[in-house]
């Protein structure tokens, strides 16, 4: 794996999608072919792979260990992209390891491990076993009697080394093996400077050469969550184009949103960087009053895309 370049993992297969939801009530074998085939078509390298519920639809764990087996072989039958399998759930990603077809696409990611996951070890063992890659949120930390936000961009930075560290030791993992998620926060509701902390921790990632030949991935449509669907696009790319220049080389996203980054010196990202940069506190102001200038400056940004045409 090469982190040279942005890489796409295709988020179309998950039922917070329309076209998702209507194939899995219909169990359309077809229809995730079709999913699946026009995001390789569009780019995408990996296929990221969730019948979970959502808010639009209520899946029972029984329902989606049942049609895996059928899925996972329906779509490698039309590709041989590699499939992230995403789930919290240990039992569903038994099942789709047990019926994915290495042979055919080469090593699947399992996404993901986090520190608030259920049989941790056993989704560790999972990793090992299958000899899959792995995205590990690192937004999540340890702390004594549990687990706890990653609030500070040195807290992420430790949790993907702690991560790291276990990996490579219980899983026989090399850096090249590992995608760090560093967690990326709607921006629009961003009062606590999350998607800073992000990107703060992505630099310090890079910085760490424990930490060398690790890639950086994020789930790029929570960005853009709650913002006027006009601008919703541009300002993913917006978004890639900061987080490329700290680090990012993966993006699980919507390929037909032509995930390419926008220029540095578009008028987008730089209004984007101009607003992150309000929700940076100045000494003796709190994180809650340099995020609500980071929100006022964020709203300025769809102010001005509809007065002007990026």
């Amino acid at each position: 794996m090469s982190g040279k370049q942005l890489r796409i993992i295709g988020d179309l297969i998950n039922n917070a999608y329309a076209r998702a939801r209507n194939a899995f009530t219909a169990r359309d074998l077809a229809g995730y072919q079709h999913l699946a085939l026009m995001q390789t078509e569009l780019g995408a390298e990996f296929l990221d792979v969730n019948v979970d519920g959502t808010r639009q639809i209520q899946v029972k764990l029984e329902e989606m260990l049942a049609f895996l087996p059928e899925v996972i072989p329906a779509i490698q039958e039309v590709t041989a992209a590699p499939l992230c399998i995403d789930n919290p759930s240990v039992e569903y990603h038994k099942v789709a390891l047990a019926h994915y077809d290495r042979n055919r696409s080469g090593a699947p990611i399992l996404n993901s491990l986090a520190a608030s996951r259920e049989r941790l070890e056993e989704m560790i063992e999972l990793v090992a076993a299958y000899d899959t890659l792995v995205i590990v949120m690192a937004s999540e930390r340890f702390v004594s009697g549990g687990t706890a936000q990653c609030l500070h961009p040195r807290d992420v930075h430790t949790a993907a080394k702690q991560f790291v560290e276990r990996l490579v030791t219980r899983a026989g993992r090399t850096c090249d093996q590992i995608l760090i998620d560093p967690g990326l926060a709607p921006v629009g509701a961003d009062t606590y400077g999350l998607v800073n902390i992000g990107l703060d921790a992505m630099r310090l990632i890079r910085q760490d050469p424990d930490l060398q030949g690790v890639h950086l991935t994020v789930g790029l449509s929570n960005f853009s969550w709650g913002v006027p669907k006009e601008i919703r696009k541009d300002l993913e790319k917006s978004y890639l184009a900061l987080g490329v220049k700290a680090g990012l080389d993966f993006a699980i996203a919507n390929p037909e949103k032509a995930t390419a980054p926008l220029p540095a010196d578009h008028a987008m990202v730089e209004q984007l960087r101009h607003a992150l940069q309000q929700g940076r506190a100045t000494e003796g102001e709190s994180q809650e009053m340099a995020g609500f200038r980071q929100a006022e400056a964020v709203m300025e940004i769809w102010k001005n895309a509809e007065a002007d045409d990026f």
